[in-house]
């Protein structure tokens, strides 16, 4: 199963479950404020997707895949969760709502939709950034810094990267299995055709930085024929890391739609 970190209930700790899965290149880790504000109603577990952070390695990063993996955290946390994805973890969020409906409550898709991307050669750079990165002499984080930023020139995507960069314990690694993550980034990008006709009937909201194109109003009536009772919310100055840009902003937003959807 994958790794996960619990955050338990402030109050009323026996609640429906949050499941967090974050995009790509991110991790459980990535989400500890956030998670940990959201605990204040509710139980929350935040996932490390498979080939990311301290979960297992596997050749297949299919979205049939990673679906199946939130449906086997959310059978041995009660049966039945509320769900948040972003991005990459935005689509396995769908695609577990499409095909295993009743576990999944309530759904929250941050900065995606069911869609095929063609943005893949961005994620492929990063990819191949870290790969031909000479780590095995790093022991400090601002040496792992200019080292990477010889190939990755935005501070805050090297800094991103770096959380998942390991210099103790043993020879430095990624927590990235960047083989499979490259083999597999055409589906990533993708959506799968599987899913087609499906639908998802339970409450849904998109929740979509105002200054990212990920989720434009002409893609509104295709999310729609999946998401028959989707809701379409933005935050204003925020991107693509609208959680990471305001999440002050973002939690609020969801909490109001899990308490009003309840």
């Amino acid at each position: 199963m994958l790794n996960t970190t619990s955050y338990p209930a402030d109050s009323n700790p026996g609640a429906r479950p949050l499941i967090i899965a974050p995009g790509l290149f991110g991790s459980a880790r990535n989400w500890n404020a956030i998670a940990k504000r959201l605990s204040a109603d509710r139980p929350v577990i935040a996932l490390d997707m498979r080939n990311h952070g301290d979960s297992f390695w596997d050749d297949d990063h299919s979205y049939q895949a990673m679906a199946g993996d939130i449906a086997e955290v959310i059978e041995a946390n009660g049966g039945v969760a509320d769900v948040l994805g972003h991005s990459m973890g935005g689509k396995a969020a769908m695609t577990l709502a499409l095909t295993q409906p009743q576990l999944v409550a309530h759904l929250i898709v941050a900065d995606i939709a069911p869609e095929n991307y063609d943005h893949g050669d961005n994620h492929s750079a990063l990819i191949e950034a870290m790969q031909g990165m000479d780590i095995a002499d790093l022991t400090s984080r601002s040496a792992a810094d200019e080292r990477l930023g010889e190939q990755v020139f935005d501070p805050g995507t090297r800094a991103f990267l770096l959380q998942s960069l390991v210099l103790r314990d043993g020879p430095p690694r990624w927590k990235f299995n960047l083989a499979a993550l490259k083999a597999n980034m055409d589906d990533i990008l993708g959506w799968p055709e599987a899913l087609e006709g499906k639908q998802f009937d339970g409450p849904t909201l998109f929740l979509s930085g105002a200054d990212s194109h990920y989720v434009r109003p002409e893609m509104h009536d295709r999310i729609r024929g999946f998401f028959p009772q989707a809701r379409f919310e933005e935050i204003d100055n925020a991107g693509h890391w609208l959680h990471a840009e305001k999440p002050r902003e973002f939690e609020a937003d969801v909490a109001r739609f899990l308490n009003s959807a309840s």
